[in-house]
Formats: C-alpha cells, structure tokens, sequence
C-alpha cells in the first residue's frame, strides 16, 4: 500500500490526514473512501476544476496529466507546477504528500 499524507486544510481535513491507498486508485477515490471530503462538482469525470490538489512530494510518480487534464488545470483557482485534478492523478507506488488549495472554482461543464 501506497501512503499519502493530506497537510492540514482549513475545512475540508483540519488535522490533515495520513492514509493507506491502494496503486491505481486515484488520490480523490482514496480521499473520499477516508472520509475526507475533497470537492468533486463533475462526479470525477474530468470537467470541472473542484478536485484541483498540490502533489507537494511524489509528483513525478505519477503518470502525466492528458491534453484534457491540462485544459481544466488552465482554469483552476491557484494553479502551479505541481497542480493536478485530483481524480485523474492515478495513485502508484510511491507515497505522495498532498495539499488542498484553499479555493476553488466550480465551472463543470456538461460536454455539449
């Protein structure tokens, strides 16, 4: 099992969190499968931006961001190098150190 820690984020895991994942799971499954309730307005089908985290260590575990990925990442609240969206950043062996931002922007869009 893969661990990743959650820093401390005013609202959404205070205390921060550390938990066990499993490699392929993405890091909001595990979020949400650990109770922590990371936004995710698109129901994490990769169209919207709520899901938006920091992968602060571990980053270049994980496969590369796709062409979609990258758009969305475009419109979020706060993006930097390490930014991901949080339901396409597929967990793999390697533990990961993750920050919530603390806004985010909800624009889901419906694909037609």
């Amino acid at each position: 099992m893969t661990k990743v820690v959650f820093l401390p984020h005013e609202t959404i895991c205070p205390e921060g969190a550390v938990i066990e994942v499993e490699p392929g799971e993405s890091i909001c499954e595990a979020a949400l499968r650990n109770d922590i309730e990371i936004e995710h307005a698109c129901e994490m089908s990769c169209a919207c931006t709520t899901c938006h985290v920091y992968v602060r260590e571990g980053f270049d575990s994980l496969e590369e961001a796709d062409e979609l990925e990258e758009d969305y990442l475009d419109k979020a609240w706060g993006v930097d190098p390490d930014s991901r969206l949080s339901c396409q950043a597929v967990v793999k062996d390697q533990d990961l150190i993750v920050e919530i931002p603390k806004y985010t922007i909800n624009m889901v869009s419906e694909k037609h």
